[in-house]
């Protein structure tokens, strides 16, 4: 089962969420500050981060940065009902998803699950079957090793964040081809009822940064205005 990393300083929080997770199996570690939780990264070496924005000391926006600055680890920041502030911000520091509180067991296992099956698969959302290497797709000055989970830009890694990386996949894999946000949401995110456009923004956003020569003038993750996005054409 995954590890997860719960940073929260509410003392009830802590404890309920990290008993409904032990409950189904997760070993957790629950840090009651963010200096606590950067401090528990090395030794604990956690396969996802669950982050409360309200932190004391370092707020939660910091230390998601912090994180993304070392390690490309899912992130599923904890937001309290009706801080949309609090949303978009989270979003733009590299947060993957996020979960309002208070939040049932079950939702949160089946947003960790699905976090992190953006880490674990390709594209297509099929698990590779062809043994050997696999070819790298190149793009200009982009490459993409889609079983390795591996982009390089001018012959650089790219550090993809796991939302990142599932987004650039599922859009490469059919360049020219439109995508509305709200199948974005369903094919990356896995959001078909409660799914926030928010979130593809933000992530092409974050995305772009990276992989365009000038973001506001994309090549590769392209806005079709009025539908939603598509990779390419050059």
């Amino acid at each position: 089962m995954p590890r997860v990393l719960l940073i929260e300083d509410d003392a009830a929080v802590r404890d309920g969420v990290s008993l409904a997770l032990r409950r189904r199996g997760h070993d957790v570690a629950a840090a009651a500050s963010g200096e606590e939780g950067l401090a528990a990264l090395p030794g604990f070496r956690p396969d996802i981060v669950l982050l409360d924005l309200m932190l004391p000391g370092k707020d939660g926006f910091e230390i998601c940065r912090l994180i993304r600055a070392e390690r490309q680890l899912p992130i599923i920041m904890l937001t309290a009902r009706g801080d949309d502030l609090d949303v978009v911000l989270g979003l733009e520091a590299g947060a993957d998803d996020y979960i309002v509180k208070p939040a049932r067991g079950e939702v949160l296992e089946a947003r960790i699950r699905a976090v992190l099956r953006r880490t674990a698969l390709p594209a297509d959302g099929a698990p590779a079957t062809e043994p050997g290497p696999s070819p790298v797709e190149t793009y200009g000055e982009l490459a993409i090793d889609r079983a390795g989970l591996v982009v390089t830009k001018s012959g650089q890694d790219l550090a993809l964040a796991p939302s990142e990386m599932k987004l650039l996949l599922f859009l490469s894999a059919t360049p020219g081809q439109v995508f509305s946000r709200q199948q974005l949401l369903e094919h990356v995110w896995e959001h078909s009822y409660h799914g926030d456009a928010r979130l593809v923004d933000a992530c092409v956003m974050r995305l772009r940064t990276k992989i365009e020569d000038t973001p506001r003038s994309p090549r590769y993750v392209q806005t079709v205005r009025g539908f939603g996005y598509r990779f390419g054409p050059l």
